[in-house]
């Protein structure tokens, strides 16, 4: 029986030596941030953060990733953001596509349970402040994980493994990313494994982050910040106020719409269609490769 080599699996190595030292790193910085902000962390029960510190939070994060993605990248220098995912090839068909994308899911989702009295609107708070606030934190957590869990992990993994494969690891390490988090339970954990799968599926085809860190933004802007759901079990400040007449699994709760079956509906619909319009694409293309011009 030949023996798989180290080889084989040097992108999963590669996907695990980062974790510990990328939670040191972000500990450090977030331990900054929140000297800066002066936010007291050992007392956060009582003193939850403001969207300033969750602001200035968030941005040390996100320096801490590209920190530590510098770190373990072999291949460095200007190449470094091509290398994870940030071509200049149609970024801005990618970015409008995702954040179109990510509106009509949670537009839908907001609607279906409004009509269906799952949800109701208490009230409407504009505060341009708190918006543009909400708009960078989202801005930075999207960057952040798909640089991570897109642009790292997901890369790594498909130099040792079928692209698929590839996508259903690096989704399982998404939802995991999330174990910490309030309301956090079977079910979410599941969304957020489909959640990865819809975040990297068009990753596995064109090594572009454009598309899914616009999408990831989308996605928790609208969710958070104008429907008024938790993100990922977090409350943030949110134009439209909604309550539940009881939490459950068609809302998703205190963890929010993404973790609801309505959600992972919408989500499996998108998959099949992003599925379905490459696997198109790659025909179409290998037709016109093998056709002999007369």
């Amino acid at each position: 029986m030949k023996i798989p080599s180290f080889d084989n699996h040097r992108g999963l190595y590669n996907s695990l030596k980062i974790v510990l030292p990328y939670l040191i790193i972000v500990g450090l910085f977030q331990l900054v941030s929140y000297y800066l902000s002066g936010y007291d962390y050992l007392n956060s029960a009582k003193t939850p953060k403001t969207s300033l510190q969750t602001f200035i939070t968030t941005l040390a994060t996100l320096l801490a990733t590209f920190v530590t993605v510098l770190l373990f990248k072999k291949k460095l220098g200007r190449n470094f953001f091509i290398n994870i995912g940030f071509q200049n090839i149609a970024v801005k068909k990618n970015l409008l596509l995702g954040i179109v994308l990510g509106f009509i899911i949670m537009l839908t989702g907001f609607l279906a349970l409004l009509l269906t009295n799952e949800i109701s609107i208490q009230s409407i708070n504009f505060d341009l402040t708190e918006l543009l606030l909400n708009m960078g934190i989202f801005i930075f957590v999207a960057i952040g994980e798909e640089v991570l869990c897109r642009g790292y992990i997901l890369n790594n993994l498909m130099q040792s493994y079928n692209k698929y494969v590839a996508l259903l690891v690096s989704s399982l390490f998404f939802s995991l990313l999330h174990i910490g988090n309030h309301f956090i339970s079977i079910l979410n954990l599941f969304d957020l494994f489909i959640a990865g799968i819809l975040l990297g599926i068009t990753y596995i085809y064109t090594k572009r982050l454009w598309f899914p860190i616009a999408l990831h933004f989308s996605w928790n802007f609208f969710q958070g910040t104008i429907f008024g759901f938790n993100v990922s079990g977090n409350d943030h400040y949110s134009l439209i106020h909604i309550s539940y007449p009881s939490p459950n699994l068609w809302n998703g709760g205190g963890f929010g719409f993404e973790g609801s079956l309505l959600s992972l509906l919408f989500q499996i619909i998108a998959i099949c269609l992003i599925f379905e319009y490459y696997k198109k694409k790659n025909i179409k293309s290998n037709n016109v490769s093998i056709t002999i011009p007369k």
